[in-house]
């Protein structure tokens, strides 16, 4: 004899259908995003596709998470949450910052198995700090700023009111505006840039992509002309900035303008800048707004109203590893701070210094080296 089968009170199964739903659809979403940080993502990117919105999340990256900050990173932190309660908070670290880029990047995510070799083959820190920061941009969208980067201002203040948000895929803000040093030898590719310590994106902004893939192409490159593998690569203070830092991001973003407004825009957009500007999509921001108080470019100070961060530069040692150049005698060029006057006496005396026979300038290096031993000011030749 066959067991009758259970039959169950039809509102007891009504009541099932919407619970059964909702595990057919997450697992649906789980199945297509392949894991629930790309889920996370995913929805981001949908969200943000169907509002125009910004997604509400900040990203810093860090040593170590927030538990373990020490106070004065602390302090600093909370300042982005404490004025910006409504945003989502997140560190990526030294720890968990491979697993991101694995699970993003991996054949469950964008399948880009070239960027996670070259993120877990890097050993610069720099390097992979510039680089992370552009890869979550690119998959989440958002606020990155730098850990030693103070909040002035809420983040709805990054766009004027005259815009909506709907038009904008990014906002930057200018840091350095010295064009008239364009062809110097040293300062010359530094000269013009946007600010990357802070900024803000929507998800799977190809511009983005284009900076990472520029990014795996150049260090490729220096690893071949260097005949050493990735991890053994050495670069100095200016190949970091041309390759990965403010120059890179600068050069991306002017070619992307470019596409989009289908006209050559170049720093010529920028120079000068008194209110913010709308080109191709990015919002870029005077330099008062993230790169206030350089006592250069005319960058005001962190008082102005339209200053919305304070860098501190507390977390900004990376240059030890990667030194500037250091003339023997006249050391750098860069602390002149791009003071004209100080930058021609430099030159002039670098000239000098050149033109000297070996023997005269290793006595010209003698002699500063004395003079610095017993605390005396070395006079050198002037301009």
């Amino acid at each position: 004899m066959y067991a009758r089968r259970p039959v169950y009170p039809v509102p007891q199964v009504r009541r099932l259908l919407p619970a059964c739903a909702i595990c057919i659809l997450l697992i649906i979403l789980v199945s297509t995003a392949g894991s629930f940080g790309e889920l996370s993502a995913s929805i981001s990117y949908r969200a943000t596709a169907s509002t125009g919105q910004f997604p509400r999340k900040i990203w810093q990256t860090w040593k170590v998470d927030p538990l373990g900050f020490e106070e004065r990173d602390l302090s600093v932190a909370r300042t982005w949450t404490a004025k910006n309660p409504e945003y989502r908070y997140e560190v990526l670290t030294d720890q968990n910052d491979v697993q991101y880029v694995e699970t993003h990047f991996g054949p469950s995510g964008f399948n880009r198995l070239d960027i996670i070799y070259m993120y877990k083959s890097l050993r610069l820190k720099i390097i992979k700090a510039d680089l992370l920061r552009y890869l979550v941009m690119y998959v989440e969208g958002g606020v990155y700023t730098d850990i030693d980067v103070e909040a002035l201002k809420p983040i709805h203040r990054f766009i004027p009111q005259r815009y909506s948000e709907k038009q904008i895929d990014m906002v930057i803000g200018v840091e350095i505006d010295q064009p008239e040093f364009n062809n110097h030898t040293i300062l010359g590719k530094k000269s013009q840039s946007f600010c990357q310590w802070t900024f803000m994106c929507k998800p799977r902004l190809p511009v983005m992509m284009v900076l990472i893939n520029n990014i795996l192409r150049w260090l490729n490159q220096v690893a071949i002309d260097q005949k050493v593998p990735i991890s053994e690569i050495q670069l100095g203070f200016d190949e970091v900035i041309s390759g990965t830092g403010p120059s890179a991001f600068t050069k991306a973003l002017l070619s992307y303008m470019s596409g989009k407004e289908q006209v050559g825009v170049n720093w010529d957009y920028f120079h000068n800048l008194v209110e913010s500007k709308l080109v191709g999509g990015v919002l870029v921001l005077t330099v008062e707004a993230f790169a206030a108080g350089q006592g250069h470019s005319d960058s005001g100070n962190h008082n102005a109203k339209n200053a919305l961060v304070k860098h501190h530069y507390h977390a900004s040692n990376w240059p030890t590893a990667h030194p500037r150049y250091n003339h023997p005698v006249y050391g750098e060029v860069e602390k002149c701070n791009w003071d004209v006057e100080c930058v021609k006496a430099w030159d002039y005396n670098k000239a000098v210094f050149d033109a000297l026979s070996q023997e005269e300038q290793l006595a010209q290096i003698a002699l500063k080296d004395q003079t610095e031993s017993e605390d005396i000011s070395f006079p050198g030749p002037i301009s």
